[in-house]
Parts: structure tokens; C-alpha cells; sequence
């Protein structure tokens, strides 16, 4: 029986501050046994990962899947290099974009679709300090907006 819907496993919550999202896909990813069932239970990081392009193939470096508790000998690495699964045209692109400069690939978030393991993979570009000090102003005046609203509305002012 398979299961629906997207059940999340990780996110990446400081990729959206520390960088710009231009576009975003969805990836399987080939794992091993234990990684699976490591990851049913839970357990992944995905803080210093990124994704590469090497030889017309999509790699995902620095995930961190630790290893199944109740593995034997058999046992996976924990940060060992993982393939992702994109359509060839997919690839090309982020070939493509990745040459053009200062563009990188990084994965957003980790999750079960349909039994199966996917990453969202986003094509992002760096922000700069003063681009993240500006974010934070906006959000915080955009909060400040609301709570004026929902006062107004419930009679408080």
C-alpha cells in the first residue's frame, strides 16, 4: 500500500535568508537501504549540503544521514556523496545556469512522495549582508502591519 501526500523529513531553513531562490526542483535521490529506513525514522541534516554538476550528473555533497540504529556491519556513511535523479533536459539547464555566474545549487527541503525520497533543489544566488538586514526590515514591518490590523479589527485602538 503506498502511502500519499508529502510527509517532510528536512529543511534547509537558512538557505531562503542566505540566499536568493530563482527556480526549484524536484529530485529523487538513490540511496541505500539504511539511509532509507534512517530516514523513516526521522533523521537527516541538511545545513552544509549542496548539489554539483559533474559529468552531466547531479551530485549532493554534505547531507547528513546518520546511520540506522539498528544496522549491522552493512551500514551506510554518513556523509557520503548521494546521486540526484533529474531528467536529462533538467540537467542541461542547471548546466547551463550554473556557467552563467554566481549561481548555485541548494537543497531546500527532504521529503516521502508517495514512499518515495525526494529533494526540493533550489537555483540560488547569494545575498549580500545588507541584502539579509534588508529581508529582516521588510518581514518585521510587514509583522508590525498585521498586529495593527488584527488590533483595529478586534476594537482595541
Amino acid at each position: 500500500m503506498k502511502e500519499k501526500g508529502r510527509k517532510v523529513i528536512a529543511t534547509n531553513r537558512k538557505a531562503r535568508h542566505n540566499y536568493t531562490i530563482l527556480d526549484t526542483y524536484e529530485a529523487g535521490i538513490a540511496l541505500v537501504g539504511t539511509e532509507v529506513k534512517s530516514l523513516r525514522e526521522g533523521k537527516a541534516s541538511l545545513v552544509d549540503a549542496f548539489a554539483t554538476v559533474d559529468n552531466g550528473e547531479v551530485w549532493l555533497r554534505g547531507l547528513h544521514i546518520p546511520e540506522f540504529s539498528h544496522g549491522t556491519w552493512t551500514n551506510h556513511a554518513p556523509r557520503r556523496t548521494r546521486k540526484l535523479l533529474l531528467h536529462k533536459r533538467e540537467i542541461e539547464h542547471l548546466v547551463g545556469k550554473s556557467r552563467e555566474g554566481n549561481q548555485t545549487l541548494v537543497p531546500l527541503s527532504m521529503y516521502f512522495s508517495d514512499g518515495k525520497v525526494k529533494v526540493e533543489l533550489a537555483l540560488a544566488k547569494g545575498k549580500q549582508d545588507y541584502d539579509k538586514r534588508q529581508d529582516l526590515a521588510r518581514r518585521q514591518a510587514e509583522r508590525e502591519v498585521t498586529r495593527e490590523i488584527g488590533r483595529r479589527v478586534k476594537g482595541m485602538r
